[in-house]
């Protein structure tokens, strides 16, 4: 244990964040650098390693936490990144992106602030790259097998590290130009430097495994061809589907998609753009969508230089307590202030988007709503609350509804669907298809990194299996988990 009255003696302390006023001039992420390294010692020793951790359960990764928070208390950072490692491809992914179910799993979160986990697990790794003890794990023999992974997002990357830690030989396509997939593009700078992304790439080029990006399955190369090229396939390609808004007014100039929107503005910072093409400066943009990638959009907007920000949510508001059909230790939801909240605009929550209203020259200029209520269990307008509020950029956040099947991938594959949607599998993550599997939200329907991450090692030891007839690789999930954590 890291110090039996730690909890008692330290309050919790999280990451400072830079001022308003500084941030929102540049792309760098919110948080003061070096903040953390001062406080995170006590903020571990608060961990009161539990005889049933219940963070372990928390966590789909199924994280060590107790044993890492120790070694973070006395500051041996090799051996909590070894431990922190041994569940976790990417911790600095995790723990900048990742809500943090663990930490509403704590057992001292029954009657006090819960422990920083993570804040410590990016504490952890980002000592450990400062320390140069991040090191590439080849593989001592190659197997003769080839994998192909469709995707390089988390669920992808962590199949294809396993997988070729296992000696398989690996190749990832990624449609896109550069190798991330919704962490490149989906999440802006300020939450997470791409500086990240790129070390662990090059981490996975030196244990052997390929990439090759602009190539996107289905159209710039067959399924088929690819299932005759490989041994096994794993289909990471997301749940790229996104929930419209079909209302009058949705074909107007200026209402985007948030995965058109976020992106580009990515893309800026990688220098492809001087200015992005879809730009909130001086506009009054709108965002519908109360989540995370609702406010991933108004961090933009800010940054960008809007005249107003508003973000539209239609459930009403969360409590700031845990409801009591929600107890510990599940992940309750809560009224969340983001970073980006911080930062200035308007949150309005129980309206519904009615209409859209343009200018002469097709271009959206206002967003017609109405207040709604729950009446007999059904979301309906409250008749008098109709009203209007300026939009000249409005970004639809409203989640995702599966897998990509524009592009045939599906069709070409022969693949069988759930009834939600999804790639269905069986227990070993394989579909239909024998020696095609599935990972991530193309099979589990949209989620967290933390399961995308899960899902990639679990269907790697699937794969392994396929191609060897045994596995040492862990799985720290099925295809059947439902947890009541997320």
């Amino acid at each position: 244990m890291a110090d039996p009255k730690g909890f008692l003696n330290h309050g919790r302390e999280v990451a400072r964040t830079r001022p308003v006023t500084e941030r929102v001039r540049d792309w760098n992420e919110v948080y003061v650098p070096g903040s953390l390294l001062p406080i995170i010692s006590k903020q571990a020793s608060r961990c009161m390693d539990c005889g049933i951790p219940f963070c372990h359960n928390g966590c789909p990764l199924g994280n060590l936490i107790p044993e890492w928070n120790d070694f973070a208390y006395r500051e041996d950072w090799t051996a909590a990144s070894e431990r922190l490692h041994a569940t976790n491809n990417f911790p600095e992914f995790t723990g900048r992106l990742c809500p943090a179910p663990c930490e509403s799993a704590c057992v001292l979160g029954i009657n006090q602030p819960a422990v920083t986990i993570k804040n410590v697990e990016v504490s952890i790794i980002d000592q450990a790259w400062e320390a140069g003890t991040v090191a590439a794990q080849a593989p001592e023999r190659l197997s003769g097998k080839t994998v192909a992974v469709i995707g390089s997002g988390p669920a992808g990357l962590a199949a294809a590290q396993q997988l070729t830690r296992a000696g398989h030989t690996v190749a990832v396509y990624e449609r896109a130009d550069r190798v991330g997939g919704l962490l490149r593009y989906g999440i802006p700078e300020f939450k997470m430097e791409k500086r990240h992304i790129n070390r662990r790439i090059e981490q996975m080029r030196a244990e052997g495994t390929r990439f090759r990006t602009g190539v996107e399955i289905g159209v710039d190369l067959k399924a088929t061809d690819l299932r005759k090229r490989y041994d096994a396939v794993v289909i990471a390609a997301g749940a790229t589907t996104a929930r419209d808004l079909p209302v009058p007014g949705r074909e107007l100039n200026g209402v985007h998609q948030a995965m058109e929107y976020l992106p580009l503005s990515n893309k800026v910072q990688e220098g492809d753009y001087v200015v992005s093409p879809i730009s909130a400066e001086g506009k009054h943009v709108v965002v519908i969508g109360g989540g995370d990638t609702g406010a991933d959009c108004v961090g933009t907007a800010h940054r960008q230089g809007a005249a107003s920000v508003t973000q539209l949510e239609i459930m009403p508001r969360p409590g700031e307590d845990r409801a009591s059909h929600q107890p510990w230790p599940t992940f309750p939801m809560l009224y969340k202030v983001t970073s980006a909240h911080e930062e200035g605009g308007e949150r309005v929550y129980s309206v519904s988007t009615t209409h859209f209203e343009g200018d002469e020259d097709g271009n959206v200029q206002w967003l017609h709503l109405t207040e709604v209520e729950f009446v007999d269990g059904r979301l309906t307008p409250k008749p008098g609350t109709e009203r209007r509020i300026p939009a000249q950029l409005v970004t639809l956040a409203m989640g995702f509804t599966g897998t990509d099947r524009a592009n045939g991938l599906v069709e070409q594959f022969g693949l069988d669907l759930d009834e939600r949607g999804n790639v269905a599998r069986d227990a070993e993550f394989q579909t239909n298809v024998p020696g095609v599997f599935v990972a991530g939200d193309a099979g589990r329907g949209q989620s967290l990194i933390v399961w995308a991450i899960a899902e990639g090692r679990s269907a790697a030891k699937g794969v392994d299996r396929f191609l060897t007839g045994a596995s040492d690789l862990p799985a720290p999930i099925r295809p059947t988990d439902r947890s009541l954590m997320v």
